[in-house]
């Protein structure tokens, strides 16, 4: 399943990951939280990373990923399981950050999962939660201890919620 990136260059597309992009979005999640929290050894998180996928896929979840330039390029990713609306994952490469990559993958979101979307997101990660409220989501709840042993906040997105504008 192809979903162009509305409004954006034609050299940016959101897709299924192919099962050979799986060493390229390890590479890339690491890369992402490594830049979020430099602190935690990411590297050590390969295998719980590699079993999550797999596990969320298993049940359902569907990894879109986003691929920039010619050759194209993974430069983020969102997990997302169209029947509950549960973002589990999104990671965008550092070099993307800022620069529209999380907008085409939250909107490919919205698109395979247009009634909510809802996530968590570790309470001090403050850059993540104002490009959530940017995107319309709101807390709804604070959720458990992330796996690094951080608060997390639980955001939603309904679709009845005004929209921002883009």
């Amino acid at each position: 399943m192809s979903l162009a990136a509305q409004d954006k260059p034609p050299s940016q597309i959101v897709e299924e990951r192919a099962p050979e992009d799986l060493d390229a979005l390890l590479e890339l999640w690491i890369a992402s939280w490594r830049a979020t929290y430099a602190d935690i050894d990411f590297d050590a998180r390969r295998g719980w990373f590699v079993d999550r996928l797999a596990t969320l896929e298993a049940n359902g979840a569907s990894t879109l990923c986003l691929r920039i330039g010619a050759p194209p390029l993974i430069k983020g990713f969102v997990v997302i399981d169209p029947r509950t609306g549960w973002l589990d994952q999104i990671c965008v490469h550092p070099d993307q950050f800022g620069a529209g990559a999380a907008e085409a993958l939250i909107d490919a979101a919205r698109r395979i999962s247009p009634e909510k979307i809802r996530l968590d997101v570790n309470a001090d990660n403050l850059r993540a939660i104002r490009f959530y409220n940017r995107e319309g989501f709101v807390q709804v709840g604070e959720g458990a201890l992330s796996q690094s042993g951080r608060p997390t906040v639980v955001l939603e997105w309904p679709a009845s919620f005004p929209q921002p504008p883009k």
